[in-house]
């Protein structure tokens, strides 16, 4: 979110002074497609499906990028066991509100417990196993648990609106910040986390992700007041900016720019879904607790 423009290299004079970088301005075109490709079944998918064809939907990019948190991860080598063990307690996390027993707590229990067999089974160093038994409940928390706060939010009444409102307001507040970053950006804001995030980027996410929430409002989600639809936007930017900057930190510590290359122009899932791990959770606390809005008995 607000990245800075591609620059060339720095110049030095005879001086043995430094000019400026110069900025070139250049838009990923492979984004507009892949977007142009997915936003339809995506929106078919949250629209006009059962709550458990998006559930699906969010297991199978879930997967991919869970697969590939651990991929970059794991050193030097990945734990097999581990990563099958970290996939399907994801799947069962997101999975819990189609199950008979949704209780997070249990599922938590059934999964620790696999953890523990799989550690037992292991022939690494115990320093390596309990480093990978980490990586590995880290995984599951960071992708597993917030994706299923959006199966949960389709599940509310009027929820396939809420999965909307989610996915605009989130969508919309990272392309400003793309485009305003890339058109404007020049006051870093985290170089010691994402060398190319901007300021400028991050205003351009606040505006665009704020009309988005307005927009939203007034065009198929009434039930919101209009203070909500203010509270949200910020909240929504601010939130998917940390999830921008949380999976950056990510690919900073061991040292790669993206997850994968399953989505051109994107980069890899963990890519395209690291603000709404975060926008996610956000907004099914705020609509449940602060709105009052429950899943049906």
């Amino acid at each position: 979110m607000g990245h800075l423009p591609a620059t060339d290299a720095t110049a030095e004079g005879s001086t043995g002074a430094t000019t400026p970088p110069a900025i070139t301005r250049r838009f990923d075109l492979r984004r507009v497609y892949t977007a142009v490709i997915l936003v339809p079944v995506i929106y078919v998918v949250i629209r006009y499906f059962p709550p458990w064809a998006l559930t699906l939907l969010l297991i199978a990019g879930g997967s991919i990028a869970l697969t590939e948190l651990y991929r970059i991860s794991f050193h030097p080598r990945p734990n097999r066991a581990l990563i099958g063990v970290g996939l399907a307690a994801s799947a069962l996390i997101a999975a819990r509100h189609h199950l008979l027993s949704p209780a997070f707590p249990e599922l938590l229990a059934v999964s620790g417990l696999a953890l523990i067999i799989a550690l037992l089974c292991s022939s690494t160093p115990m320093e390596r196993r309990l480093k990978d038994a980490g990586i590995t409940a880290f995984g599951v928390l960071y992708v597993g648990y917030t994706l299923s706060t959006l199966a949960s939010t389709r599940s509310l009444p009027a929820g396939e609106f809420f999965v909307c409102f989610v996915a605009l307001v989130t969508w919309a507040a990272d392309t400003g910040a793309y485009y305003a970053g890339t058109l404007w950006g020049t006051h870093l804001l985290a170089p010691s986390i994402s060398p190319q995030k901007t300021i400028e980027g991050v205003f351009g996410g606040l505006a665009l992700g704020m009309g988005a929430s307005l927009l939203a409002r007034v065009w198929f989600l009434p039930q919101l007041s209009l203070l909500d639809a203010v509270i949200l936007g910020l909240l929504l930017t601010g939130s998917g900016l940390l999830g921008d900057l949380c999976e950056s930190a990510i690919k900073r510590r061991v040292g790669v720019k993206d997850s994968g290359g399953i989505l051109p122009g994107h980069g890899g899932m963990l890519d395209r879904l690291d603000s709404l791990l975060f926008t996610a959770p956000t907004f099914y606390y705020y609509i449940t607790y602060v709105r009052g809005i429950s899943l049906p008995p």
